[in-house]
């Protein structure tokens, strides 16, 4: 299962205690995933389409706990992906259906529907816990989230631009950053940032798979913190490496072409013991001298012992 589907899984068993949280969360799933249905007599029935059982489950059990509800629920099989499922909930009674649309405030006072689910005008999600639970349905009926081992990204697919900025204002009631692109002919109302991932997971009351997740995020930031430091000491040792490399080169010409004498005592005494010491550090190297010099004091002779190295290549030609 993956981890999407074991946050749904999670969710769907979430079950608020408050009717109004459950009208608001059942609003979020007819809004994203449900169709109203009017006939030739004007009688109402409602119906979801979904691939995932868990919302199926969920939304029957909203029916019944906020309503009285039995609803019919349909299985349908893809001929053609064996393991694909399409699980339809229908409220067939048209006054069971007036009910649910009327609480949820997707029907007005003259029984036109619509779909009004702002923030600042629909009493349905004004209250703090009916916004979570209206974007836990949302999540359950549109909703997916990446496996954290790979990449971080949360996102709700909405049908139209309203729902999309609907959607993303209630996020935004709990100081969450979420950002909408158009995918096709969709709006999908994304997440991509860690921290607020887990902030989402614990505003719709997935808490377990909130602990997972933060259990992955100090994982993988400990390994990066780990490479960090690896990558940091390897850049230091390969730059000590080459810095000794080019010393010892410099060292070996004036040996070979004017002999170490040439050099000032201070320089020659240094030069003969960066030949004997060819893997020693700065320190070990000024600590070997007489009197010791400190690792600045090194540096400052080699720079010298270079800069002559450099004026006999020019001298010579090479």
């Amino acid at each position: 299962m993956s981890f999407s589907s074991r946050v749904k899984e999670e969710l769907s068993r979430q079950m608020s205690s408050a009717r109004h949280c459950q009208i608001a969360e059942l609003a979020a799933i007819l809004s994203l995933c449900g169709r109203i249905h009017i006939d030739e007599e004007d009688h109402f029935s409602i119906r979801i389409h979904t691939e995932n059982v868990a919302v199926a489950r969920k939304y029957f059990t909203l029916l019944k706990k906020a309503f009285n509800i039995k609803a019919d629920i349909s299985i349908r099989r893809n001929a053609f992906l064996k393991k694909s499922r399409t699980y339809t909930v229908l409220v067939r009674d048209h006054n069971d259906a007036v009910r649910v649309l009327e609480a949820a405030k997707l029907v007005d006072e003259h029984g036109e529907v619509g779909e009004n689910l702002s923030v600042v005008r629909n009493l349905v999600i004004q209250n703090p816990c009916c916004r979570r639970a209206f974007i836990r349905g949302a999540f359950l009926a549109a909703g997916s989230i990446s496996d954290p081992e790979k990449f971080y990204h949360f996102e709700i697919v909405c049908a139209s631009m309203e729902k999309a900025e609907q959607l993303q204002e209630v996020i935004a009631t709990f100081s969450i950053d979420a950002k909408i692109v158009v995918r096709k002919k969709y709006y999908v109302v994304y997440i991509k940032e860690g921290s607020q991932i887990v902030e989402i997971l614990g505003v719709m009351e997935a808490q377990l798979a909130l602990m997972e997740l933060e259990n992955i995020r100090i994982l993988k930031e400990m390994r990066n913190s780990v490479n960090r430091q690896v990558n940091c000491e390897t850049a230091n040792i390969n730059k000590t490496v080459s810095a000794a490399v080019k010393q010892l080169g410099d060292i070996t010409y004036i040996r070979d072409t004017v002999g170490l004498d040439y050099l000032p005592e201070p320089l020659a005494e240094l030069a003969g013991l960066r030949l004997e010491m060819q893997d020693a550090t700065l320190k070990e190297l000024g600590e070997s001298l007489n009197p010791p010099v400190g690792k600045s004091g090194v540096n400052h002779r080699l720079r010298k012992i270079s800069m002559i190295a450099e004026n006999l290549r020019e001298q010579n030609g090479d």
